[in-house]
Order: C-alpha cells, then sequence, then structure tokens
C-alpha cells in the first residue's frame, strides 16, 4: 500500500518527516511512501540519512502552505504546494490509501473537503484522535478536536454516529458508550448547545448514548466515543498535555532535589516511570484522521518528529485494514444521516 507524507507540514520539516518515511519503509514490509515536496532537497536528504532503497518516490511540489496564511485561499492558490499536490494524488489514485500531514490543520481540512471530499450524508468530517486511558488496552475516541469549533447539534449528532462506525470498525465494539462532554454529568448541565445536543443523542438509535461526562474523565475509559465541538475537545486535549508536560517536569525537579534515599528509589522506579510515559505520549498514537472524507486523511500534531511519523503510518495502516471507509459509507446510508 502507497501512503503520501506531506514534506513540509510541521516545526520540524523536512527533516523529521523524511526520518519518519524512512523509518516506516525500513520497518514495514508492505508499505511505500510517497513523500511531496521539493524534489532536490529530499533527494538530497534522503541521501543525508543514508536511504539507499527503492520504497520512497518523490513527487515535485517546490511551495509550501504556512498556518498564518488563510487556508481556503492556500489551497485554492498554491496548487504546486505539498499539501495539495498530495490531496489531489490521494483523490486519483485508487493505489494510494492514506496521507499524513503536520501542517495546518485549517489548510489540510480545506483540502480535505475540497479535494478528497465528504461521504455522501456526511456534513463536517471531525479530527478523531484516540486517547489513552487508564485501562492499558483500551481507548477512547474524542471527536472532535479541533476541526469543527462552531458546531450546531445536529454536526455534534454526526459526530456520534460517525465515532460510533469508527470505534467499531477499528475496535471491535459492537455498541460503543457515546458520551457528550459537558461541564457536568446532570442532564441539565451545559449552554444551550449542549442542551439541544442532549436531546438529539438522546433520541438517536444507532447510538448507545449513556449521557453528560466531564473533561476530567476523558482517560477513565468508561467511556468509547467522547463527542464535542472542535472548540472544546481542542482546548480539552491541550490542557491535558500541558498538565502532563507539568507533571512530567514538576517530577523530574522533585528528584533531582531530593536525598540519596529518594534518589535510589526513583532510580529503581525508572522502567515504570519510562512505561508511564510511553501510555500516556501522543506520539505513540500517532495523529488525528478526518473521519468522514472518502480517503484515509491523517492530521499529525504541529510539532511531530520522526516516530511520530511513523507512528502515523502505522495508524494509517490499521485504518485501511479496517476496511473503515467501505463500513463508514454502509453505517452512513443506513443511519438517520443519509435522509438529512
Amino acid at each position: 500500500m502507497k501512503i503520501i507524507i506531506d514534506a513540509y507540514g510541521g516545526d520540524y520539516s523536512p527533516d523529521e518527516m523524511i526520518k519518519g518515511a524512512i523509518t516506516a519503509v525500513n520497518s514495514i514490509d508492505d508499505v511505500e511512501i510517497i513523500i511531496t515536496g521539493d524534489n532536490s532537497q529530499i533527494s538530497s536528504k534522503l541521501t543525508e540519512f543514508g536511504y539507499t532503497g527503492n520504497k520512497i518516490e518523490i513527487v515535485h511540489a517546490p511551495e509550501s502552505i504556512s498556518c498564518e496564511e488563510s487556508p481556503t485561499m492556500a489551497i485554492r492558490k498554491k496548487t504546486e504546494s505539498s499539501l495539495v499536490k498530495g490531496l489531489n494524488l490521494l483523490k486519483e489514485r485508487d493505489d494510494i490509501v492514506a496521507m499524513i500531514s503536520a501542517g495546518s490543520t485549517g489548510a489540510v481540512l480545506a483540502g480535505g473537503l475540497f479535494i478528497v471530499g465528504r461521504i455522501n450524508g456526511v456534513k463536517r468530517p471531525a479530527l478523531a484522535p484516540f486517547l489513552p486511558t487508564i485501562y492499558e488496552d483500551k481507548k477512547t475516541l474524542l471527536i472532535d478536536c479541533g476541526a469543527n469549533v462552531d458546531c450546531k447539534p445536529e454536526f455534534l449528532r454526526q459526530f456520534a454516529i460517525m465515532g460510533s462506525i469508527y470505534v467499531s470498525a477499528m475496535r471491535g465494539i459492537e455498541n460503543p458508550k457515546v458520551a457528550l462532554m459537558s461541564n457536568g454529568v446532570e442532564e441539565t448541565k451545559g449552554n444551550e448547545q449542549i442542551h439541544k445536543s442532549y436531546e438529539l443523542l438522546k433520541n438517536t438509535k444507532e447510538i448507545n448514548f449513556v449521557g453528560n461526562m466531564e473533561a476530567r474523565e476523558m482517560f477513565s475509559g468508561d467511556y468509547d466515543v467522547i463527542v464535542c465541538d472542535g472548540f472544546t475537545g481542542n482546548v480539552a486535549m491541550k490542557s491535558a498535555e500541558g498538565t502532563l508536560n507539568i507533571f512530567n517536569k514538576i517530577l523530574k525537579q522533585e528528584i533531582n532535589s531530593a536525598g540519596l534515599f529518594q534518589k535510589l528509589g526513583a532510580l529503581s522506579l525508572k522502567k515504570v516511570f519510562k512505561k508511564l510515559k510511553t501510555r500516556i505520549n501522543y506520539t505513540e498514537v500517532g495523529g488525528s484522521p478526518f473521519v468522514g472524507l472518502n480517503k484515509i486523511l491523517i492530521k499529525s500534531h504541529g510539532s511531530s518528529k520522526a516516530g511520530t511519523i511513523y507512528s502515523c503510518v502505522l495508524q494509517a495502516v490499521e485504518i485501511y485494514k479496517s476496511n473503515y471507509i467501505e463500513k463508514m459509507k454502509e453505517g452512513i446510508e443506513k443511519s438517520s444521516l443519509s435522509g438529512e
């Protein structure tokens, strides 16, 4: 299977994107990578990093799109950009199964909508990452985490249905538990949007709606799908990420300032700390797919390095092998979304 990597999306491009591609083709037998970007620069970097194989193809794209540009205008005008070139290839070629970009979320979303296209019946594709939980073998889907900052209640209902189909395809859960993120678990909690969304979800037969939940329960493992608008989801994710980073820094400070016996105790727990860091590290999961598009499009974190890009490739392979796109099309057609 062939997977596209946008060389010029992300804070550490193109080096880390290229290193991630090399790791992927060296580690996964049935994967080939297409890198979109400046041919001479990428070729030079491949040589610099010691790659001599034949599983990486370069598609020349001399332009790039920055986070400061208007997403819609950039997609329309910068047709020679690494993002637009990649999205057109993704749409046109059946042998290409997925694309990964760490670039501007707005531009990736706009390109996904205008170029790749939505599955029939889907009004708004949503960014939907799997989050770690307190259970090592279970992850929770958060939908949406940044694609749609302003949402009507019917959009949240769509997210709930799409999230349920996606979790069933990816995790084999027949009747996933769906919760609505609010500022309290009671039915009366939340703003007008939440109240209307609650009523819609409660009366949607295609999902197993279990009520409201609070952001502090995101990692509890009590839910399979957490539904919210992109603004709330993005703030919740970044708050959690920041809290974990601060926790790690404080832990290191306390260990460094501790006495000899405490340091020896911390040393004996080194493997435990390492395992904990791996379990809560977003780079181990990969990126966030845009659920609801006709092809697999994964938005990686802007600060992604090679390990994250490699994880995104593994994620793309898993999504493709789950036959998620066909299951989503079938699920949407059978659901009440098809008549909207």
